[in-house]
């Protein structure tokens, strides 16, 4: 429920002309709505201060279309879509009411739709992404873009890992004055110590799959930031770069309403 519209009903339930029993339904009715398929959390972004992301894998086009209808009828203006690849990208905006198909962007690389444009920045400071190769640039962009559409500046720092660490070295000005770092790796995830042990501030381990046989798909990454000896590293699950962009804008609004 919208603030206007919860407001307005407190104040009837104030003045009696609305029963706390009527209150309560009405609140819990407009918490989200029914699809059949799915309940789109329409107050997630009252209580949280960041509204429902859609995630696009094992959703039909059809599915994911109505999800972004529901959240832009109750007032959504920021609709971000995850794991959705280019043909399903084709037909959920196809199927699009023709506002929402206007406003509808592919982002190819992290394999991302947004509906809408990325609100004006306003963190406290910026999000550096550091990506160690050109082949975790997928899981890097999954992260900027999701910071970006909750409200942060990113700056990219991509092809700095640690098989030349003067690369990481050029730019630790910029990791240093960042609100928080996300450090996207796979092979070893060599990168997320090397950048914990430079930083006054969070830095956010991503793991990805890229690697050889005995990488395992990235638990060898995984393990290894776990295990990092640089204080202040958290860790997000393989190729999670949504939760590792969430978890820095989230660092870089602390402070702010």
């Amino acid at each position: 429920m919208e603030d206007r519209a919860l407001r307005a009903l407190l104040e009837d339930v104030a003045r009696g002309t609305v029963s706390t029993e009527d209150a309560r339904a009405q609140i819990a009715r407009g918490s989200f709505e029914d699809l059949g398929y799915a309940k789109p959390d329409l107050d997630r972004g009252r209580r949280q201060g960041v509204s429902e992301v859609i995630y696009g894998a094992g959703k039909t086009a059809e599915q994911i279309a109505g999800i972004v209808a529901s959240l832009r009828r109750n007032g959504e203006e920021h609709v971000l879509i995850t794991r959705l690849d280019a043909r399903k990208a084709d037909e959920v905006h196809g199927m699009l009411a023709s506002e929402d198909a206007a406003d509808f962007t592919y982002h190819e690389l992290p394999q991302a739709g947004v509906v809408g444009t990325a609100p004006q920045p306003d963190g406290v400071g910026y999000i550096a992404i550091a990506a160690a190769g050109t082949s975790d640039l997928y899981c890097a962009e999954e992260a900027a873009l999701t910071a970006e559409m909750l409200g942060s500046r990113v700056i990219r720092l991509y092809d700095v890992g640690v098989a030349g660490i003067h690369r990481l070295l050029a730019h630790v000005d910029e990791v240093r004055g960042a609100s928080a770092v996300v450090a996207v790796a796979g092979m070893e995830g060599a990168l997320a110590s090397v950048v914990g042990g430079l930083v006054p501030c969070p830095v956010i381990a991503c793991p990805t799959s890229v690697g050889y046989g005995a990488s395992f798909g990235g638990i060898a990454a995984l393990l290894a930031m776990l295990n990092s000896c640089a204080s202040g590293v958290s860790v997000v699950n393989i190729d999670n770069g949504f939760g590792a962009g969430y978890q820095a804008a989230l660092i870089d609004h602390v402070g702010r309403s």
